[in-house]
C-alpha cells in the first residue's frame, strides 16, 4: 500500500462521518432516498479503495475510476441537497471541501499508476 493509499483512506473516513451528520437532519421522506444513495455511495468508495490496495498496480486504474465516478455522483447528490435547501451553503461548501480533499489524492492515484502504465507499454 503506498503513502497516498495510506492518506485517503483516513480522508474518506473523515468525510463520510461528516455525511452521515448530515443525511441523519435530512427531511425524513429524502433521508430514506438520497440518503441511502449517498450513503451507499460513500461506503463503495471506501471499499473500492481498500479492494485498490490489495490489487495488482497495473489493475488499479479501473478501480480508481470507479470511485472517481463514485466522487462525481456524491458531487451532484450534495447539489441536489443544496439547491433544495435540505443543507445549508456551510455545510455544501464543507463537504465538496472534503470531496475534493479526497479527489485530489486520488487523481495522483490514478496519475501515477497512469504514467507507469504508459511507461510500461512503450
Amino acid at each position: 500500500m503506498s503513502s497516498s493509499e495510506l492518506v485517503i483512506i483516513p480522508k474518506i473516513e473523515k468525510y463520510i462521518e461528516y455525511m452521515l451528520i448530515i443525511l441523519l437532519k435530512l427531511p425524513r421522506t429524502e433521508k430514506f432516498s438520497i440518503g441511502i444513495e449517498v450513503k451507499t455511495s460513500v461506503y463503495n468508495m471506501l471499499k473500492n479503495v481498500l479492494l485498490a490496495s490489495k490489487v495488482e498496480r497495473n489493475k488499479r486504474i479501473g478501480i480508481y475510476n470507479i470511485i472517481d465516478t463514485e466522487i462525481c455522483y456524491q458531487r451532484i447528490c450534495i447539489r441536489i441537497m443544496y439547491n433544495n435547501k435540505w443543507i445549508d451553503s456551510k455545510k455544501y461548501k464543507y463537504s465538496n471541501e472534503l470531496l475534493s480533499e479526497i479527489g485530489k489524492i486520488l487523481g495522483g492515484l490514478i496519475k501515477s499508476v497512469g504514467v507507469k502504465e504508459y511507461a510500461k507499454n512503450n
